[in-house]
């Protein structure tokens, strides 16, 4: 996660300093969002087939190779846009078909009765490095330039690489067929539309983001409902952070609750109903703190949804079953970041939030009554 977040802040930086252009950036995105949809299908594929240690040190040691590349150009001012387009290109496949594998490896690692734990534990560290990404990069740039936050991208996905030829264990799933990614893909797709709780578990994430995904505005947020700038977006954002490790965290303390399914349902409830408060503050103090249990809550649902998704999946089908999972996801971040920020501008930021929150009610009721597997979901050990 270092090595990504300071790969993308830092040639995000450096293409505008290039360009001057806010356009670029966002064909940035447009890149990211074309070649990583395909790829995770592929990599859930690889991570059923072949040995999920091996796929994730070779993805490494490509992505340590091509941001030393860059972080070669850039020292020696040769860096163009051409070339930070590219890489993204081919760092976004990279990283996106290695995605399934590191998730699905979780269940070789630690016994079943501990996985839930294990994916809280990951959530976490992963959330530290996203925050940890940005005071690096800033620290760095000042110091010594836009390009060493790059050398420091090689050297953490070098360390992440080398460190994965440490796990001793037989990471090859059960699957003992030759490989046939588009067959497989269509496998992987009808297993999880006749599994009885993983379409209800996609629908919720996938129903609730693309009315809610606020990540994305918060300078809108700042502006509008607190009227504040730089240092609001800053408070707004680290609160949000904080809580979403808390919540990954708080996840191992609800391990008595054996109705995994409700738990998930519920902490999207609260979620639903913060939203619609967050929506009503005005004060950036009331808005910090509820912002803190908006990413709380929100932790909660997706590490158990996460554990849920690799404990009803059979090793020979976890990749695929994983994939599709952030298949649904990243759709419904980029439809929710469109959604959320055309609705702010048609009937006003906090009226966004509130019919977000609104909806959101309305679709954890429905998929609680129409997907009744996912509230009788209970983890058994």
């Amino acid at each position: 996660m270092l090595s990504m977040q300071l790969r993308i802040i830092a040639t995000g930086f450096i293409l505008y300093e290039i360009t001057g252009s806010g356009f670029s950036l966002g064909i940035l995105g447009i890149i990211q969002l074309f070649f990583q949809l395909p790829s995770i299908l592929f990599g859930g594929v690889m991570a059923d087939f072949l040995k999920r240690t091996t796929l994730i040190v070779v993805t490494q040691l490509i992505s340590s190779a091509i941001i030393l590349f860059l972080f070669y150009l850039a020292f020696n001012n040769s860096l163009v846009a051409w070339h930070i387009y590219v890489a993204t290109a081919v760092l976004s496949v990279n990283s996106t078909i290695s995605g399934p594998a590191r998730s699905a490896l979780t269940a070789n690692l630690v016994p079943r009765n501990q996985l839930i734990h294990a994916v809280a534990a990951n959530s976490a560290t992963m959330q530290v490095g996203s925050v940890v990404a940005p005071v690096l990069f800033g620290v760095l740039t000042v110091l010594s330039g836009s390009s060493f936050p790059l050398l420091l991208g090689f050297v953490t996905a070098l360390i992440s690489g080398l460190l994965c030829l440490m796990i001793k264990v037989d990471s090859r799933s059960a699957s003992n067929r030759k490989m046939n990614p588009i067959k497989n893909i269509a496998e992987g797709l009808l297993y999880v539309k006749n599994h009885p709780i993983l379409p209800g578990l996609y629908l919720l994430d996938v129903g609730v983001t693309v009315v809610s995904f606020y990540r994305q505005i918060m300078p809108l947020i700042a502006d509008r409902l607190y009227k504040g700038g730089a240092a609001a977006v800053s408070v707004l954002t680290a609160c949000n952070s904080i809580g979403a490790i808390a919540g990954s965290f708080l996840v191992v303390f609800f391990t008595r609750i054996k109705s995994k399914g409700t738990l998930v349902l519920a902490a999207t409830l609260l979620y639903s109903v913060l939203l619609i408060f967050f929506g009503l503050s005005s004060s950036l103090y009331v808005g910090a703190l509820i912002i803190t249990l908006l990413g709380a809550t929100d932790g909660v649902g997706m590490t158990v949804r996460q554990a849920i998704v690799q404990l009803t999946s059979p090793d020979n089908l976890r990749g695929r079953a994983v994939s599709l999972h952030s298949v649904a996801a990243m759709t419904a971040n980029n439809i929710g970041h469109f959604e959320i920020g055309v609705m702010s501008e048609l009937i006003g930021t906090n009226n966004a939030l509130i019919l977000g929150g609104i909806i959101s009610i309305i679709v954890v009721v429905l998929i609680y009554f129409r997907f009744k597997g996912v509230s009788s979901y209970k983890l058994e050990t």
